[in-house]
């Protein structure tokens, strides 16, 4: 049984993280292993509702009162068994998801001060890690069918873990040099150190599963001889085609750059890939365009590089503290004010703001950036940017990153030769078995729903191995914890 009081005995409380003189000095994780007393005493928090919604919250259908239940009475082992039944990589959702658990858990109502679930998560994988209990559990019998999956991030590892240990050949095909995805080169190691993502490699190699990276299907391998050596495809390839401003004025200059130029190039040099980064924030004035999760990954390695400022543009208004009910009433994902790890390193944060120019010297390269205020409203259901005049002022400015999300997966060869083309959404629509229109070749992940949350590229990964099962006779079936239709909770 839970402990009925417990969030009436225990506020919420996080482990402290590294100070900053001394994190800002390396690329490690900024949070430090939390204590078994604090995550005991976290997780007796969790009064186990009668209707739990954060399960409601989380796609992946994780059992969250279980799981507290049991690090509360120190059961870690069988603790990391119930955290894998629903997810197969705790580790990078524990680091990475924001958490609307958190915001659907019962104790956030009224303001309240929900469970420290995601804490409690990644601690119980760091341990079973600790442990070495993170080992391959290959299939017993093979069925002799094999899949492809194009994409190694989340959303295809998850598949391709739940398919090899149904029994079938899996190859995973990476274009990039290194396996991972956006995890491996899009995410600094400040939020997640990659010896998480090897470790899971190394297990899923135990299990059957082939990789091979440096394959661009569509150019370097074709997409007919992809087809012909195996029985079924799953195309997990993310949604990389950044949104860009290429209208405003001063945008060619030498100095303004996609955010994940910059954040891919500078993973790869602390990976030791590249031996320097040609885009680096050190000694420069730097504005990052944009208010959500790549932004703040941009400000962090801003400030490791040794940035001189970093200023930080949202064109929305100044969020609230807490939940406005009216707006966003639990248990739906609320809009308040958040802040990363990154915002107590330095930096500044304008809000209702927009450029309206990319000012330059003769020589092409960028000297600063023109600001003015804006108001943002909807009409017809479109975004509408309103400059409000005499606002406008001049930053000085060496760097912009341009962080304001993406427009969907990428097009190219690959979907022009399965002949699939994108939504409106920038995504590839599919069946209800999450079969595109091109028979055997099914999608999963952000190329299905655009850019989302990791929780949501597992749970979809899972879900469309499931379907890839079916499709193939396999015995039995695989869970599935969501359809394409599935959306996030909404009022």
């Amino acid at each position: 049984m839970p402990d009925p009081n417990g969030f009436l005995r225990y506020e919420r409380r996080l482990p402290a993280r590294r100070p900053v003189p001394v994190r800002l000095r390396d690329w490690r994780e900024v949070y430090p292993p939390a204590s078994d007393e604090l995550i005991a005493e976290q997780a007796s928090r969790c009064m186990d509702c009668g209707i739990p919604f954060c399960h409601d919250g989380c796609p992946l259908g994780n059992r969250i009162p279980d799981w507290n239940d049991l690090v509360r009475t120190g059961n870690w082992d069988f603790a990391i068994e119930d955290l894998h039944a629903t997810n197969n990589f705790p580790e990078f959702t524990g680091r990475l998801c924001p958490a609307p658990c958190e915001a659907a858990c019962v104790l956030s109502i009224a303001g309240g001060k929900p469970v420290t679930i995601k804490q409690v998560e990644v601690e119980i994988i760091n341990r079973a890690v600790a442990a070495g209990r993170i080992t391959a559990r290959p299939a017993p019998e093979r069925s002799g069918k094999s899949v492809g999956v194009v994409g190694s991030g989340p959303a295809g590892l998850a598949a391709a873990q739940q398919l090899a240990r149904a029994g079938h050949d899996v190859v995973v095909y990476e274009r990039d040099d290194a396996l991972g995805g956006l995890l491996r080169y899009g995410i600094p190691d400040f939020k997640l150190e990659k010896g998480h993502i090897d470790l899971r490699l190394d297990q899923l190699r135990g299990e059957g599963v082939r990789f091979e990276t440096g394959v661009n299907v569509g150019v370097s391998v074709s997409v007919s001889d992809l087809r012909s050596r195996h029985d079924a495809l799953l195309l997990a390839c993310g949604a990389l085609q950044a949104r860009d401003v290429p209208s405003t004025p001063g945008r060619a200059l030498s100095g303004v750059h996609l955010a994940m130029e910059h954040l891919v190039e500078s993973n790869r040099v602390v990976a030791g890939r590249v031996p320097s980064a040609s885009i680096s924030a050190h000694g420069k004035n730097v504005i990052i365009i944009g208010g959500g999760d790549t932004a703040a990954d941009c400000l962090g390695v801003a400030h490791r590089q040794g940035a001189v400022s970093v200023l930080q543009l949202d064109q929305y208004p100044v969020p609230p503290a807490s939940r406005d009910e009216a707006r966003d009433p639990w248990p739906t994902w609320p809009w308040i004010l958040r802040d990363y790890p990154a915002h107590e390193e330095g930096g500044e944060r304008a809000f209702a703001v927009a450029v309206t120019a990319f000012e330059g010297n003769d020589d092409g390269d960028l000297t600063g950036v023109r600001i003015a205020e804006v108001t943002v409203s909807k009409v017809e259901g479109r975004r509408v940017v309103t400059e409000i005049p005499g606002t406008e002022r001049l930053y000085p400015a060496e760097l912009v990153l341009l962080a304001i999300g993406f427009e969907g997966t990428e097009p190219g060869p690959l979907l022009t030769n399965l002949g699939l083309t994108r939504n409106r959404r920038g995504g590839v629509d599919t069946g209800a078995d999450w079969q595109t229109s091109a028979p055997g070749v099914f999608v999963a992940g952000d190329m299905h729903r655009g850019a989302s949350l990791i929780v949501w590229a597992i749970a979809e990964g899972r879900s469309a191995a499931a379907s890839i099962h079916a499709y193939l006779g396999g015995d039995g079936t695989l869970p599935a914890p969501v359809e394409p239709s599935a959306v996030a909770l909404t009022a």
